[in-house]
């Protein structure tokens, strides 16, 4: 989402009803010493990553190492015990993170020989608005056909020559790609995903929740890639298989999101994920001391940023949104937009021209951001209701790119993570003297392929 809209779902829907809390509550992010009472061993993998997950490592030469490694179990119990709950944990990070009533637990769990750190992540906020119970009554699934094959999607897509690489037949199949983001509303009622290869959902948020009634971004960034309705609207990826994941808690806006956030990236990476897109970001909070500053944009101070730039060491490429911060007093990129071996995607209309609101880089330690540009300025995306809208914001251009990045290395199975990334970065309008604004440019993703063709022969 980038730029917090601080979006009240139940008043957006005409629903007003407010849940109450009834105790307040705070989670506490444990950076934890070591991984040494593990029962886990980097020898045997199979117990903790799937077998495409391996095989996508395998075939790029790629180890597992001692951060695949589960949080050890002897660490968490200890922790259980001192009277928390475990929300959520990040083997990557080594962090567990817990949910208390009495905050002097916190102090106990910090006194435990293994525990290195506490921060408080998150704190109950005092309502958060109802659900619509009668969402599935706004999608009409009413829209008119176009002479074309993409719908009103065309020229987002064609802009990377995407409709040669799919006339070849790399439309996605065989490609899984995990979209984490805020919510899919009635992305279940709607005819443009009727067609689309669900491999499952998981909310890392609310594991009780109906991902389908949260908020609709994701249901918009979705339909970038995996719309398939010809002539009405087609997405870059339509053969693609895909996991609908939840971070986003849009209620308030507090850093255990990014915990979420890693969480979903580590799942998608052990079920065996390709290419995974996410239009989230976060640089201001509802705490303000919490709030990035410039110097943190060097792809490893943020929690998310850290383990986005961690992301290609295991064989999956991050396409992200760069934030649409360009208009306010920010300006620069949101993290995860810094992460190192990410594709970061800025936004421009369909003459090619830079949106005014899409953030700028460069990073901290001076490497180029964004990467590429694509079109977010009156992107074509499934309207709440079934329909074809339009919507801007760099959250529809990283998507939208993301879809054909899952097609190229369809075409391209050979490449590794990263020679994916800069095969994409080369075949930009701007390779030989990117800057902060486009970053690399306009990639051209039929040239990428036929250039990695020809270094094949």
């Amino acid at each position: 989402m980038n730029f917090k809209s601080r979006i009240i779902i139940g008043c957006l829907l005409g629903v007003c009803t407010l849940q109450v809390s009834a105790e307040k509550t705070y989670k506490y992010r444990i950076n934890l010493r070591d991984k040494a009472e593990t029962a886990y061993s980097v020898g045997s993998p199979q117990a903790y990553l799937s077998e495409r997950a391996l095989e996508r490592r395998e075939r790029q030469g790629l180890k597992v190492d001692e951060t695949d490694l589960p949080v050890c179990r002897t660490y968490i119990d200890a922790i259980i015990g001192k009277g928390a709950s475990v929300v959520t944990k990040s083997k990557w990070n080594n962090t567990v993170v817990v949910e208390v009533v009495d905050t002097t637990l916190i102090e106990q769990i910090a006194r435990l020989p293994f525990v290195t750190k506490t921060k408080k992540v998150w704190t109950s906020p005092d309502s958060i608005p109802a659900r619509n119970p009668e969402r599935r009554k706004e999608v009409t699934n009413k829209f008119s056909k176009t002479d074309n094959y993409y719908g009103q999607a065309y020229r987002q897509i064609a802009v990377h020559r995407g409709d040669s690489l799919h006339a070849a037949g790399f439309k996605g199949e065989g490609m899984q790609i995990a979209v984490i983001d805020a919510g899919f509303y009635n992305a279940d009622e709607m005819k443009f995903f009727k067609k689309m290869h669900l491999l499952g959902i998981r909310d890392f948020v609310n594991p009780q929740s109906d991902i389908y009634a949260e908020n609709y971004h994701g249901m918009k960034v979705l339909s970038c890639l995996a719309a398939n309705q010809p002539d009405v609207l087609v997405g870059t990826a339509p053969e693609a298989s895909y996991w609908l994941l939840r971070s986003e808690d849009d209620d308030t806006e507090q850093p255990v999101e990014e915990d979420y956030w890693a969480a979903a990236l580590e799942f998608a990476d052990s079920v065996g994920v390709d290419v995974v897109n996410t239009s989230l970001g976060y640089y201001e909070f509802d705490d303000k001391t919490c709030n990035y500053r410039y110097r943190d944009l060097d792809g490893h101070y943020s929690l998310m940023s850290h383990s986005a730039s961690m992301a290609a060491d295991k064989g999956l490429v991050v396409v992200c949104s760069a934030g649409n911060s360009g208009r306010g007093t920010w300006k620069k990129l949101t993290p995860p937009g810094d992460a190192e071996n990410v594709i970061t995607v800025g936004a421009m209309d369909k003459n090619l021209v830079n949106a005014d609101f899409s953030s700028v880089g460069n990073t901290a330690d001076g490497r180029v951001k964004p990467d590429v540009m694509a079109v977010g300025v009156s992107s074509a995306v499934a309207g709440n209701d079934g329909t074809v809208s339009r919507a801007n914001g760099t959250s529809f251009a990283s998507p939208t790119f993301c879809g054909l990045v899952a097609c190229f290395w369809q075409a391209c199975p050979w490449l590794t993570a990263k020679e994916v990334i800069e095969a994409v970065r080369r075949s930009a309008d701007r390779a030989d003297a990117p800057d902060n604004i486009y970053g690399y440019g306009v990639s051209n993703i039929w040239k990428a392929y036929q250039t990695e063709l020809k270094k094949r022969k």
